[in-house]
This record gives structure tokens, sequence and C-alpha cells, in this order.
């Protein structure tokens, strides 16, 4: 529980101070990358850590990871430019990939399928307090002292979450014979990095079909080809698709591929949003974000007690619904509703991943064995990761070439760099009525397209969902 308060609370707390951070450093356009960088080191990672782990054993895994993820933190805060961030973003998700995944795999250990359903309401008491609290202490750091601190705040909770793990979880010793495959996860992380250089940059640097541009979607569609013939090659690889045969694991597993490019749209562009556009403080914009965070643990809670009864069909397809609403009510939000509506919409999204999430990690851990459960954990985790990292380039690209073609349409001379001034009221107050109103139609039109694109990967999910197949939880058990 500690550890999994890390993880929740570096998410709420940085993308809070995201926009004063951003206006800081300077370079608007680099914005996605600070997400990105950091979710394409974890996305990797936590398949290499998830192999590990059954390898070698949750403890000494963990802590390797954790500790990596607190060093990346501390360099985060002594950060002067934005490239120097994304950097330091690397490091610290090169450590991430331990956290959750490992945390998540423990208390698979601990308890049988029935017990696991219904823990998930202590679990999510961490995601709870770390809604409330993360965006509070996030926005008064912010406001009060100074961003650098949103990073080093994990620090002391890291040394702690590691003092208790070290004394107190006890775990069978591991006999199988170590063997990773880092040939694969080699190809992977190239496969990822020049498809990320492809959404992010593509349209600001080069052109998506310029001759750079289809070299690198070429050179990402070759490496992903090589790495998916690796894995089937592999003698232990770190995606093993025997078990993805199961139509549940399957699903559950695509699903989460969608809802986490839902849950980094909204996460990294409602601050934006509500500090650009409604010219509400970072506090105000945390708190948005808090509303969603409340929603996940009430909705998770609920889900362990219904998954029993109804199975994950039913609980995930509610998931589905509520992330349908939640998505909709993005697209049709103006200045005029309000940071109330913003909240509500976050809400929903919320109860939609509480749902969703708490189904497929109960499922799919009781439908392996223990020695492939931090695999099975894993894989679960990367599709979810790998939905983020998707989704931060995306919507990057769609922000960004969205406010090129405005400024152009508009014959305006401002660049996307110049929307800095929109994210905090000093900046604010340094330009011209006429440039104030017209930057933000531009930002809030680009967001609005943003959130759109959310809304269909909402629809999408819930036609996955459609396709688990029905039964009781107890029908996917391995014995």
């Amino acid at each position: 529980m500690l550890a999994m308060f890390v993880g929740a609370v570096e998410a709420t707390i940085v993308t809070t101070a995201m926009p004063t951070i951003a206006s800081d450093l300077g370079g608007f356009s680099r914005y996605s990358w600070i997400f990105s960088s950091y979710l394409l080191m974890s996305t990797v990672t936590v398949l290499i850590y998830g192999k590990l782990a059954d390898l070698f054993g949750r403890k000494p895994i963990f802590f390797i990871g954790l500790t990596i993820f607190l060093i990346g933190s501390i360099l985060c805060g002594f950060a002067v430019s934005m490239e120097q961030l994304i950097v330091y973003r690397l490091i610290q998700g090169l450590g991430a990939g331990a956290v959750m995944p490992i945390a998540t795999t423990i208390i698979g250990d601990i308890y049988s399928t029935e017990e696991r359903a219904k823990i998930q309401g202590y679990l999510s008491s961490v995601w709870g307090v770390s809604a409330v609290s993360g965006p509070v202490i996030g926005g008064l750091l912010v406001q009060y002292v100074s961003w650098q601190y949103v990073f080093w705040v994990n620090v002391p909770l890291g040394i702690l979450s590691m003092g208790v793990i070290y004394f107190f979880l006890h775990e069978p010793k591991e006999t199988q014979k170590a063997s990773v495959d880092y040939k694969g996860a080699f190809l992977l992380t190239f496969a990822l990095s020049t498809l990320l250089i492809w959404l992010v940059e593509g349209g600001q640097g080069f052109g998506r079909l310029s001759a750079i541009g289809i070299g690198l979607i070429a050179l990402s569609g070759i490496l992903f080809w090589l790495f998916f013939r690796q894995e089937r090659r592999a003698k232990d690889p770190l995606i093993s698709f025997s078990i993805w045969r199961n139509p549940v694991i399957l699903y559950a597993n695509l699903v989460s591929l969608t809802t986490g490019v839902i849950l980094i749209g909204v996460s990294s562009y409602l601050p934006t949003y509500v500090s650009g556009v409604m010219e509400q403080p970072a506090i105000i914009a945390g708190f948005t974000l808090t509303a969603m965070s409340i929603g996940w643990p009430l909705a998770s809670s609920l889900a362990g007690h219904l998954l029993i009864r109804f199975g994950p069909f039913l609980v995930s397809f509610a998931g589905g619904v509520s992330l349908v609403i939640g998505t909709t009510m993005f697209v049709f939000m103006n200045t005029a509703l309000g940071p109330i509506w913003a909240g509500c919409s976050s809400f929903f999204i919320g109860v939609g991943m509480g749902l969703t999430n708490t189904s497929f990690i109960v499922t799919i851990q009781g439908a392996v064995p223990r020695v492939q459960r931090g695999s099975a954990t894993a894989a679960n985790m990367f599709m979810k990761n790998f939905g983020n990292t998707i989704g931060a380039s995306v919507f990057g690209a769609i922000l960004n070439g969205t406010l090129i073609t405005y400024f152009a349409k508009e014959k305006l001379t401002y660049t996307i760099d110049d929307v800095n001034t929109l994210l905090t009221k000093d900046g604010r107050s340094m330009i011209s009525s006429q440039g104030l109103d017209s930057l933000q139609r531009g930002l809030e039109s680009s967001l609005h397209w943003v959130y759109i694109a959310i809304a269909v990967f909402a629809v999408i999910s819930l036609l996955l969902i459609l396709r688990i197949p029905r039964g009781k939880v107890q029908d996917y058990v391995n014995n």
C-alpha cells in the first residue's frame, strides 16, 4: 500500500504542477515529452521487472526499481530546462516500471482470488488518500514553496515503503534458472522510441509524410515485427503470448491499452484546460483531477464485491459505460460550465477506471499460477503503460498540430511556446487582452479535438469489453 501510494501521489502531484513547470522552464512544445519519456521507460521495463520478479523474487527487484525511481525523482527537482527534465524523467521511468506491478503482484501472492477481490477496498483507500492529498500538496507546494518539491516528496515515502517490505515481507526462495529476454527488450525500446518521435515531432520538426517521417514509421514497424518474432522464439519471452489465448486475458489487456490512452489524456491536459482556458489556479486544477481519483477507489471497492457475484463482464461493462459518459462530458466542456463540470466529468472517468482495472487485475491473477503471476500482471501493466505512452504522444501531436493550424488560419504570429503565458496568472497579466483572447481560443479549440479523440478511445474500450466472455470470476481460476 505504501508503494502504491508513492506511484499514485507521483501521478497526481506532477500533473497538477505541470502547467507551472512548463511556464517556468519554457518549451511548451516539449510538454508531452515530459510524460512520454517517463512512460516510454516504464512501459518497457515493466515487462523486464515482471520477469525478474518471477525469477529472483519480488523483494530484491522491487528494491532495485524503487531506488532508481527515487534517484530520478531527486534529479527531476534539479532540472533547469525542459530538456533536462525529460532526461531525468527517463531515469524516473526506468525505476517506475517496478513499483506498481510488483506491489500488485505481492498482493496476488498473499491473497486468494476471493480475498483479492474483497481486499481491493483497502487498496483503493490508497488511491483515495493520494487523490485528496496529492493535488492539495502539489497545489500548495507550487503556490507557496516551489514546484521542485513535487518530485522530492516521493523520497521519504519510498524509503519508508522499502523499509517496511524489507522487514515484513517473507517470500519463498525462487529456484528457476535466470533467463531474461534482453534482445526483446532492446527491440521494444527502439520500436517505441521511433514511434514516439514520429508521433510527437511529426508536423513540427519534420513532415509526417516526409522522407524522415516515412523512414521513422517504417523503421518502427520493422522493429515491432522483429520484436514479436523474437518473443515467439525466445526461451523466456518478455510477453508470454500463450496466456493471451485465454479470451478474458486477451480482451482485458486490449481494454487496458485503450483505457491507458484515456487516462493519460485526461491526466495530462485537464489541468492545462482548467489553468489556461478557465484561468483557475493550480490548486483548483488539481481538484478537478481529484474527482477522478475519488471515483476510482469508490468504484474499485464496489467492484471487489460485485466481481464474485456477477463476474468480470458485467462489472467491466459498467465501467466502459461510465468512461463513455465521462469523455462525452469533456467533449461538451466549455469555460461557462466551469471547473465543477470538469470535476464531474473526471469523476465518471475515475468510476470507469476503478471498475475495469479491478475486474481485470483480479481475473488475470486468478487465471495463472504463481510462477507466471508476475509476468501476467506485468503484461497487463505493460498494455496500460503502452496506452499511456501512445496517448501522451498522440494527444501531444493533436494539440500541437491544431494549434499550429489555428495560428496559421487566424494569421497570428504566435508559436506553440507562447501558450506558456496562459498557464499562470503572472503570465496572463503580461499579454494584451486581445492576445489573451486569441491564445485562449486557440488552446480551447485544440484541447477540444484532444477530448474528441479521448472519447473515441472510450467507445473502442466499450466495444472491446463486449467481447469478454460471460461467466463468474471463479470460472477463470487456475488450479
